[in-house]
């Protein structure tokens, strides 16, 4: 890419920060730090989590729908207004008021109104980011390059966002002030980001949407061998990552007893992300995306399978675990987008594509909100050490989903059209 469109490019980018930055928390931290900061009770919150995000991926191919007819003013609105529900939402989830913190009742259903209300933003923002994302360029490398910085700055929010929160919370700082003052650069890095996306970087290529609306889509959409092929595959891999995510601080609190080390071992597996993302584009433009994604599957499996022997004390093992999960974890991020962009026909309703795409995200982390409910029916309880469930549930049990979506992957011939993007040289 010459300078002047990495620029432009970087501006398209930069928005993957913030929406990372307010991803995990909700995903990853806002389980524990309700549930073991805030007195929520550990079912209570898994069930809420559940319909909270069950509501959203309701919503989403009706978002995509709408998203393709919108352009130019109408759309920067658009954006706007979603970047600003998605800053109240993120502030009202690390500051309930304290007459919701005084009854468990008033305090799940606070969570859930935030939980609904930030989805709902997220989704508003994402779906049209990356609908834009995936008409930046006709070709391999400007696909692969926009969703390759889309997902790196994605993965320097996250090291952010794993950071923060957990040392607010460890230092005893983590009342209202603490709180407040990330909400703030929170906002104030999304504004930054939007505004760079909205004037910097390469304009939405609008295309004619469908005359049929919404059954002319997906009419398209279940015609699209290609599509269809990767829909299952790719629901059950993001299962596998979801259920980590949701109950990663659990493990490492209860299991590794090392809750000092949170967020270094959540920054670390992002950084080992951010490493391994440039390795994982520059592995699918030699050997092809879909064999690449393969090859990065298998290595989750290795890496994440002997998890669920770790007890007490294994700090050192389960650093190599998040490096090479982690390293993995650059191959599901980068190279399902671009496989999606490249099934996608080229006068087709390319947000409605991303709708039922960001749909499947989203069942996978409602069904991972079930794993609460399920470790409190055989007994956990946060911060009662040596639950042999949890590890079960936290390792095994993603390696399976992983291992069948692997399985149907390898199904496919090589011809086939998920195996879309030609080999290239670097």
């Amino acid at each position: 890419m010459k300078s002047d469109s990495r620029l432009r490019y970087f501006a398209y980018g930069l928005l993957g920060l913030p929406l990372a930055m307010s991803a995990l928390p909700v995903y990853i931290q806002a389980p524990m730090y309700y549930t073991s900061y805030l007195g929520a009770t550990l079912a209570g919150t898994g069930w809420v989590l559940f319909l909270a995000r069950i509501v959203d991926t309701v919503q989403d191919p009706w978002l995509g729908q709408y998203i393709d007819g919108l352009h130019g003013a109408r759309l920067n609105l658009w954006m706007m207004l979603a970047a600003l529900l998605l800053a109240l939402a993120f502030f009202g989830i690390w500051l309930p008021p304290e007459f919701v913190r005084a009854s468990g009742v008033y305090l799940l259903a606070w969570l859930g109104v935030m939980l609904i209300a930030a989805y709902t933003a997220h989704s508003m923002l994402n779906i049209a980011y990356l609908a834009w994302g995936a008409r930046l360029s006709e070709d391999a490398g400007g696909l692969l390059g926009a969703s390759a910085l889309r997902e790196l700055m994605g993965l320097l929010g996250a090291v952010a966002a794993s950071v923060i929160p957990g040392f607010i919370m460890m230092s005893g700082a983590w009342g209202r002030g603490g709180f407040a003052l990330y909400s703030g650069a929170f906002a104030a890095a999304l504004a930054v980001s939007l505004a760079a996306l909205l004037w910097l970087a390469p304009r939405w290529n609008k295309v004619a949407a469908h005359a049929g609306g919404w059954r002319s889509a997906v009419a398209a959409m279940k015609s699209n061998p290609g599509f269809r092929r990767l829909l299952l595959p790719y629901f059950l891999n993001a299962v596998s990552v979801a259920i980590p995510a949701t109950l990663a601080l659990f493990f490492i609190n209860d299991r590794l007893q090392a809750p000092d080390y949170a967020g270094l071992f959540l920054a670390t597996y992002f950084l080992a992300t951010a490493i391994g993302l440039p390795l994982w584009v520059a592995a699918a433009k030699r050997v092809g995306v879909l064999r690449a994604w393969r090859v990065g599957m298998l290595l989750a499996i290795l890496a994440f399978g002997g998890t669920v022997l770790l007890g007490a004390g294994d700090v050192l093992l389960y650093g190599v675990v998040c490096v090479a999960a982690g390293l993995a974890l650059g191959a599901d991020l980068a190279l399902p987008p671009v496989l999606l962009a490249n099934v996608i026909g080229r006068f087709e309703s390319t947000a409605a594509y991303y709708g039922v795409w960001t749909l499947l995200a989203k069942l996978a982390l409602a069904i991972s909100g079930l794993a609460l409910p399920l470790l409190a029916r055989f007994d956990y309880q946060p911060g009662v050490s040596g639950s042999a469930a949890l590890g079960w549930v936290y390792a095994a049990v993603p390696c399976v989903f992983k291992l069948i979506a692997l399985l149907l992957l390898k199904t496919a011939p090589a011809s086939d059209s998920l195996a879309v993007l030609p080999e290239t040289s670097s």
